[in-house]
């Protein structure tokens, strides 16, 4: 039996769930870590941006709906996380594309904010979770005509019921697999790592020049006192056959 309840918004909302999780375990899918991080940065931006996309047009159709059937805005808790979480994730989004897409950002600073970025996402993503549970049990309260008959199970409460267990399971398991260590993109051989000499990409090449002109002075240090060594040892061979000569 199809419920009662309109949940249209709650759908946009459950959809703006979904890109929002793809866009966090598109680094954790063992097949694309064959894919350039460039690629796969910009689709990870790609699904934010749908994701932030269907989020504001959810947001203008709750407000015209409560504006076209006289409903006050912003008076439920749902509504005050929802507005918060949206207001968090359009400023990561925009903080996420400035710093870790666009090429001018310094190394020290991406690496200052990833781990923020990554825990940021997570909680943003845990707040839309909570939010859609709100918003589905809100709309459950206000959609039954007696609220007393909840208590018998009716078709939409089962329902409502239902779908907030498996948006439960659903956010669990993107965190169970944001968390393991064994999903996490390996490092690419050729990445260029933070130096202390200012953490740019010459700063590195001078700190390997560095480096591989003093193990080639090293080198051939070793080398002039292996061959002295060897005269000084040749020297004394024919010292001793000419002293029993």
């Amino acid at each position: 039996m199809i419920p009662k309840i309109h949940l249209d918004l709650h759908k946009r909302v459950r959809s703006t769930g979904n890109d929002k999780c793809g866009a966090i375990i598109v680094y954790r899918l063992p097949w694309t870590w064959k894919c350039s991080k460039l690629l796969m940065k910009s689709i990870h931006a790609g699904l934010n941006a749908v994701a932030a996309i269907l989020a504001i047009i959810a947001l203008v159709a709750v407000f015209d709906n409560h504006n076209v059937n006289g409903i006050p805005n912003m008076y439920s808790l749902h509504s005050w996380v929802g507005l918060i979480a949206v207001i968090c994730y359009l400023l990561q989004l925009l903080s996420g594309f400035v710093v870790f897409l666009l090429p001018w950002a310094p190394l020290s600073l991406r690496a200052f904010l990833m781990p923020i970025h990554v825990y940021s996402g997570l909680v943003i993503f845990g707040t839309v979770i909570a939010t859609v549970l709100m918003g589905v049990t809100e709309k459950l309260i206000f959609g039954l005509r007696a609220p007393a008959s909840y208590s018998t199970f009716p078709p939409e409460g089962v329902f409502a019921n239902s779908l907030g267990l498996l948006i439960l399971v659903f956010g669990a398991l993107i965190f169970w697999i944001v968390t393991r260590p064994q999903w996490k993109r390996p490092k690419e051989p050729n990445s260029t790592l933070l130096q202390p000499n200012g953490g740019t990409a010459e700063g590195a090449r001078g700190s390997m020049a560095a480096n591989s002109g003093y193990n080639m002075d090293k080198s051939d240090s070793e080398l002039n006192n292996e061959v002295a060594a060897r005269k000084r040892n040749f020297a004394l061979d024919e010292a001793g056959q000419r002293s029993t000569m």
